[in-house]
């Protein structure tokens, strides 16, 4: 029997049929991490007798219950399944535009994508998809490259490229393609998925396996600093524990191998503007999840679901002051991140796109340097859209170009 290390534990995991009951072992997925903290943790309860003794004569252990978290750095498809379990839907892929007539006209920042006929509204492309042209006679500038739709009307998509580049000018181009790139998650108004995961942790060196049943998403935390690695940090709260000395998930698919994305590649808009002078963003995607103890058990036999609550905050220097205003006001504005993997015009990417949020403060710091201010936020159902609307109708949804 060895000591084990991190840098040999592995960690897989694989969706349950049922509530609680491990998966069998085949198609499990291993999953890139920083850490993992899961564990099984118990109640325990103390006698409370009296005695002449003056001591106490038994403890005991009571109801079972799994927490802990997966942290890693942001990189798409590595988290998809658990992005698309906290919204309770799975991604799934907006169809491409088919056979359009393209014309691209305008200037960086404010390019125009112009289709003779049909709709873009009735065909489901969203402020703050990220779309590619993928099918036409386009200059090579214009082909295969990340492009975000700042606004969509039924003919024309107004739009900026992600790694800065310019388009061409050209068209129209017939028999054209555009692509919503990836797959979508978000917040649905029925159907919602109710998703647990067995996950385990499995030391080769001891040798022992931790299977943890019942794992259920209850909070995702996505963090941008403005320097170093995007995170994203999967809470969970589980059932049980099941040990045994050899792996479950004995063949496991390999790891994701997209790359790592950092805050310094990608977009960011807030209030309609795209904006370079934010510090720091967080986005929470809590999905509460609550289970209540029963007699003669000593584990939950059912997680209930509860609301999926979106909040983050923006840190940004002051040197402007509409998201004070919108603050001060009371003001409705939207928020659409992209980040990628490098500067090519066709990175991996995920975006956030979060059409209706209410700033909760504005405070400011002090100091001999730059006044950073701070804006907590929090994130509403958009009433305003829907089928054949420029914007989705839910909280957020998130975009994910290897998903």
């Amino acid at each position: 029997m060895g000591t084990a290390s991190g840098i040999y534990k592995q960690v897989s995991y694989k969706e349950e049929l049922t509530y609680g009951v491990q998966p069998a072992a085949a198609a499990s997925q291993a999953v890139r991490r920083v850490t993992s903290s899961l564990d099984m943790t118990k109640d325990t309860y103390q006698s409370n007798e009296i005695r002449t003794d003056f001591q106490m004569s038994d403890f005991r252990h009571g109801q079972r219950k799994v927490g802990g978290a997966i942290s890693g750095e942001l990189s798409a498809k590595t988290y998809a399944d658990f992005m698309a379990a906290a919204l309770k839907k799975p991604f799934t892929a907006t169809p491409a535009i088919v056979g359009a007539a393209i014309t691209i006209s305008g200037v960086p920042g404010a390019y125009s994508i112009t289709r003779a006929a049909g709709s873009f509204l009735l065909e489901g492309i969203k402020i703050g998809d990220v779309i590619r042209l993928t099918v036409g006679a386009f200059n090579p500038a214009n082909l295969n490259k990340n492009i975000l739709v700042t606004n969509v009307s039924a003919l024309v998509l107004t739009c900026l490229v992600l790694n800065g580049t310019a388009l061409a000018s050209e068209g129209p181009i017939a028999s054209a393609n555009v692509t919503v790139w990836g797959k979508k998650s978000l917040i649905p108004q029925t159907g919602h998925a109710d998703k647990s995961y067995s996950i385990e942790h499995w030391y080769p060196e001891v040798p022992t396996s931790e299977v943890f049943t019942g794992c259920k998403v209850s909070k995702i935390g996505i963090s941008l600093p403005p320097t170093g690695m995007a995170t994203c940090n999967v809470e969970f709260q589980g059932q049980n524990a099941v040990t045994n000395v050899g792996q479950y998930f004995t063949n496991p698919l390999p790891v994701t191998a997209t790359s790592t994305m950092a805050s310094v590649n990608g977009v960011l808009r807030v209030g309609g503007m795209t904006v370079a002078n934010v510090t720091g963003l967080s986005i929470d995607i809590a999905a509460a999840q609550t289970g209540e103890p029963t007699v003669g058990s000593n584990t939950v036999t059912f997680q209930a679901a509860g609301r999926v609550i979106v909040t983050g905050q923006i840190t940004a220097t002051f040197d402007s002051t509409a998201l004070r205003d919108a603050f001060y006001n009371e003001s409705e504005i939207s928020l659409y991140a992209v980040f990628t993997s490098d500067n090519t015009g066709a990175a991996e990417f995920i975006a956030f796109s979060i059409p209706r949020i209410k700033i909760g403060g504005a405070s400011k710091d002090d100091g001999e340097k730059a006044i950073i201010q701070t804006f907590p936020f929090q994130a509403l159902l958009n009433n305003a859209g829907g089928a054949a609307m420029a914007t989705d109708l839910t909280t957020i949804a998130i975009q994910d170009s290897a998903a």
